[in-house]
């Protein structure tokens, strides 16, 4: 498996036949800002965890050049039908639900944050709940992308059903946990083999490093890769 972070939340997965990009905001995304033309080469699906616009990204315009599968939550799917996606290529899902993506599964697991798009005069279109995502293939690495969240108990119970050995956690503060934070939270509740941070850098209203879950992580035993942006990893 080959993990690339190109800023934010935004991830590639390649993992066997499946090419996976995870909340897509490239565009617009100051942290990369370099198009979404060569994250997309050859994917086969685009997975949301939620309806931000700082996730939502460059979707629409992927999945129509690119037919690939859109996984979400079925709110999220048909807002993007809607702006011209393929309704033959969605692949929707809800919290507690497993979906089937061929070649891996993917479940949808609570996040504690919001979910919307904003519209004109402050209007905002309500895109169901926020989820993280635990990612199965068979025969390699388990993977984790929590969205946007805040530590939670039942955290706990994600370990116990899923054992994830990668997790993608939020740690940039304000809108999501912070560093210290996140990172009591991969000690407490889970077994991971390798944390990477996100969503932190991207905007000055949030924390400009990682080095909070950095080294809140340490003694943990736990691989915390400090990526550049567009750096890929292999798991």
């Amino acid at each position: 498996m080959e993990l690339t972070w190109y800023g934010h939340s935004a991830f590639r997965v390649d993992a066997g036949d499946a090419h996976i990009l995870i909340d897509p905001f490239l565009s617009g995304n100051p942290s990369w800002n370099n198009g979404w033309e060569e994250p997309a080469e050859g994917v086969t699906h685009v997975l949301l965890t939620h309806g931000h616009d700082d996730h939502i990204g460059d979707a629409v315009d992927i999945l129509k050049n690119t037919g690939a599968m859109l996984v979400a939550n079925f709110e999220i799917c048909m807002f993007l039908v809607g702006k011209g996606v393929d309704q033959n290529r969605i692949n929707p899902g809800n919290h507690g639900g497993t979906v089937d993506c061929g070649g891996f599964t993917t479940t949808f697991v609570n996040a504690l944050h919001s979910s919307s798009s904003a519209g004109e005069g402050g209007a905002n279109t309500y895109l169901g709940n926020p989820a993280g995502l635990v990612l199965h293939f068979p025969g390699d690495k388990t993977l984790y992308h929590m969205g946007d969240t805040d530590i939670f108990g039942d955290m706990a119970l994600i370990q116990e059903l899923h054992q994830p050995d990668i997790g993608l956690v939020p740690v940039g503060d304000r809108f999501t946990m912070g560093g210290a934070v996140a990172a009591l939270a991969c000690r407490r509740y889970f077994k991971f083999e390798t944390a990477l941070p996100c969503h932190f850098g991207t905007f000055p209203i949030i924390d400009q490093t990682a080095q909070k879950f950095i080294e809140g992580m340490e003694g943990s035993g736990v691989n915390v890769p400090a990526l550049k942006v567009g750096e890929t990893i292999s798991l």
